[in-house]
């Protein structure tokens, strides 16, 4: 062979990705792609498969690994699985072992994936089922594969690199999907009843602290309070009045959960009905915490008599409560 010749074979080689896919794998319920990483759980390397081609023996167990609490192996027939039709390919198939160590009853549903080397490339064909389909393994039925993994063409045909000097590896991931029995359920809850709570604040000039809270009120069996600075807060600092809805103190709620509310704040005008409102949507998960507007009314307008928010030294403020998350 010419120089030119090799050139253009290695170039042949590079440019070949993985072996001839077929036109559409979900119909097969195959699918098959290519990647770098190799296997995650467990690989089996084989020297002189040349060997395991000519022996009496139908299939060659791997070793024990242990992935999800369970011990597996992986379970290789070279010529094809007989009773499954596999002759002319390589049947690869999971295992779970140690079943008798198992309780009575015992299931698992795991999602699998089986790899082949190319050993040219330094990349792993992956073979899965189409779909992500779950493989439920029981005692009446403790393997899981493919009775055609790879036909014995694709493998000796060198450009693939799947047998190179008679050595081939193969691989598996094993996602081994587990109920806890955990999880939650949320009730969304539009308008409430008793959604509306009014406070109103007498002798509003007298007010000298930092900031104000309304007494309690209780809406879907949730305790809160509305949180005032009369000076502002944040960016609303000397400039504008700041208003939140806080969560009651006393509220309970589970590690990393929250709740969801959607509400109103609002400012009464007292003359005209014009109402100064903001609506604010959040995710409540710690007590004690709130959620508002720092520029909610500013001093200027909340001192013109003629807007209506300020009536006899007095301001009305309310919350209402659009929806609400319950848990039930």
């Amino acid at each position: 062979m010419t120089q030119e010749e090799k050139k253009l074979q290695k170039k042949d080689m590079e440019d070949k990705t993985c072996h001839p896919l077929p036109a559409d794998n979900d119909a097969t319920g195959i699918i098959q792609s290519t990647r770098d990483l190799p296997p995650a759980h467990y690989t089996l390397q084989i020297k002189n498969f040349s060997i395991l081609l000519g022996m009496e023996e139908e299939k060659c167990n791997s070793g024990e690994f242990e992935v999800g609490g369970y011990q597996w192996r992986l379970v290789l027939y070279p010529n094809g699985k007989k009773n499954s039709n596999g002759n002319g390919h390589i049947s690869l198939y999971l295992a779970i072992a140690a079943t008798n160590d198992l309780p009575l009853g015992w299931e698992a549903n795991v999602h699998i994936r089986f790899f082949v080397f190319d050993q040219i490339r330094d990349k792993y064909l992956c073979i899965q089922d189409a779909s992500g389909r779950v493989r439920r393994f029981h005692n009446l039925k403790t393997e899981w594969g493919f009775d055609h993994l790879l036909s014995h063409e694709t493998l000796n045909d060198s450009s693939n690199g799947y047998l190179v000097d008679d050595t081939c590896a193969f691989g598996v991931e094993v996602f081994v999907i587990k109920c806890t029995g955990k999880g939650e359920s949320l009730s969304m809850i539009n308008e409430p009843q008793s959604n509306v709570f009014t406070w109103r604040i007498d002798n509003f000039t007298d007010m000298k602290n930092e900031f104000y809270y309304s007494e309690h009120f209780t809406i879907e069996g949730r305790r809160w309070k509305l949180k005032l600075y009369p000076k502002g807060s944040g960016t609303g600092v000397g400039t504008c009045l700041s208003l939140y809805l806080i969560l009651g103190d006393s509220e309970t709620l589970l590690p990393n959960r929250k709740f969801y509310a959607k509400y109103k704040l609002r400012i009464t005008d007292q003359i005209h009905s014009n109402h100064r409102e903001k609506t604010v949507d959040q995710w409540f998960s710690v007590p004690g915490n709130g959620y508002g507007v720092h520029e909610f009314l500013s001093m200027r307008d909340l001192r013109d008599t003629s807007k209506g928010y300020l009536v006899r030294d007095g301001l009305l403020i309310e919350c209402k409560m659009d929806a609400i998350s319950i848990p039930y």
